[in-house]
């Protein structure tokens, strides 16, 4: 499989290799030579629902065949992270079915990958392989959301630095609040618990009574339940299962009142949508790691995963490696705050380890805010580089009209600088996208106040 030279260099890093580029030569390739045939990839979630991606590969015999396997494995692992899933079948040349089935099984190179949507789904992951005309057909089921503002709601968003409520009264945030907190080295559930109640508390003080709350949390929820949060990292996996995975519900009945938690990259996309009175909005969020979500084209939210921050977007082979999964080139070491301390070092950017990552990114933006550092403002220019053909790259999997851009890594002048190498990105080099795709970052105010007010939103009166 090829890997194309971009257009456009990040300025810091002229090994990248867009995802984008190897993706669009290998199907032009398919397609000139006359022997592509179709392939079906399903994946199948909670209770039946089907995700399907089509897409053509070289026929089996056909002398670059071999090139089918990076692009279909890579293909694979975006679709696990953006759609989820805890069976994959493939529909299409044995050979191909049977590389993925090896690859992503228990002790194969994926075998985190696997054994994370096995965790995930609660059900033993599992590769099938089939023809294409027998792979199942797409079902899938979106999250209806009214955006019914009415009434007196508490939002909240808990990020792995700080924790926001708001009190909401029909749409109006009366009072908001910010406080820091360190939940992913806390190893003791009672912590979290107390933490998040008292988010709440503060928030009904300014409420004359309570009809619902809503919820944004960094980490994977499945009908109110934790399943996967950096939020938890540090609790041992029995407290996890007695005292996190319910820890939503348990609230809801301390509360008595309808309640809903969702995603933070799905209630930053919500909340775009909202500002922008507008669909199909990816929403991106560049903080300690890369969160994502989407509002689809009819508005509705999706039963997707969205977890970007393990999607590739580098395939160069020595792509930087994300520590979580041992894979390279995902979007986490290129959209968050470890891409900005990754590209300090290759400056000579000196950070203190013993700083917190806050205050590591904040010393970066000072660089650049107060001296006009060169150095700081290439790091913020490569990020912004990446970020265009790392949207482009998305537009394959989204259907897109808005991508909204939130986080600390977007926050000043260096968001400004990497929006507008984005955007350069996407003007020269993909001008249909550029035309229909528009970039967007939230003013101050609704950064802060954005998600936990949205977030108030998603649960039903009626519920």
């Amino acid at each position: 499989m090829k890997l194309i030279e971009p257009k456009i260099t990040p300025p810091l890093d002229e090994n990248f290799r867009p995802a984008v580029l190897a993706n669009h030569t290998f199907l032009d390739e398919v397609k000139s030579s006359g022997e592509g045939v179709p392939l079906k990839i399903a994946l199948e979630r909670s209770e039946g629902s089907e995700s399907v991606f089509e897409t053509e590969v070289f026929s089996e015999d056909f002398e670059k065949s071999s090139e089918n396997f990076m692009y279909v494995e890579r293909l694979v692992k975006c679709l696990l992270w953006i759609r989820g899933g805890w069976k994959i079948t493939i529909g299409g040349p044995k050979n191909i079915g049977e590389h993925i089935k090896k690859v992503y099984s228990s002790d194969g190179k994926r075998k985190f990958d696997a054994n994370f949507m096995g965790n995930l789904y609660e059900k033993p992951f599992t590769v099938e392989v089939t023809d294409y005309e027998s792979a199942p057909e797409e079902q899938e089921r979106w999250e209806e959301i009214d955006r019914n503002i009415k009434g007196c709601r508490i939002g909240f968003d808990l990020g792995v630095s700080d924790r926001k409520s708001a009190a909401v009264i029909d749409g109006e945030p009366e009072y908001t609040e910010e406080i820091p907190w360190d939940p992913g080295e806390k190893s003791d559930p009672q912590y979290h618990y107390d933490e998040i109640m008292d988010s709440l508390q503060n928030a009904v003080e300014h409420l004359p009574r309570v009809d619902c709350i809503g919820g944004s949390a960094a980490g994977v929820y499945i009908n109110n339940r934790a399943r996967v949060a950096s939020l938890f990292r540090a609790i041992p996996d029995d407290l996890f299962e007695e005292k996190i995975k319910n820890i939503f519900l348990n609230l809801r009945e301390e509360w008595g009142v309808p309640f809903k938690v969702m995603n933070d990259g799905e209630v930053t996309a919500l909340a775009g949508s909202m500002s922008l009175d507008a669909n199909g909005v990816l929403g991106i969020a560049m903080g300690s790691s890369e969160a994502g979500g989407y509002v689809t084209r009819e508005g509705n939210l999706t039963e997707w995963l969205n977890e970007l921050a393990f999607a590739p977007v580098d395939f160069h082979p020595d792509a930087s490696v994300d520590e979580w999964s041992g894979d390279r080139g995902c979007g986490a070491r290129y959209f968050s705050q470890q891409a900005a301390f990754r590209l300090a070092s290759k400056v000579g950017i000196k950070l203190d380890e013993d700083m917190p990552k806050t205050e590591k990114l904040e010393y970066i933006q000072d660089l650049l805010e107060e001296r006009d550092d060169e150095k700081a403002k290439k790091i913020f220019e490569t990020i912004g580089c990446y970020l265009g053909y790392g949207i482009a790259h998305y537009a394959d999997f989204y259907d897109l009209q808005y991508v909204l851009l939130l986080g600390r890594v977007t926050s000043g002048r260096g968001g400004k600088i990497l929006m507008k190498k984005a955007q350069e990105v996407l003007d020269k080099c993909f001008p249909d996208l550029a035309e229909r795709i528009e970039l967007n970052m939230p003013s101050e105010k609704e950064r802060r106040v954005g998600q936990a007010a949205a977030a108030a939103s998603l649960p039903s009166l009626n519920d």
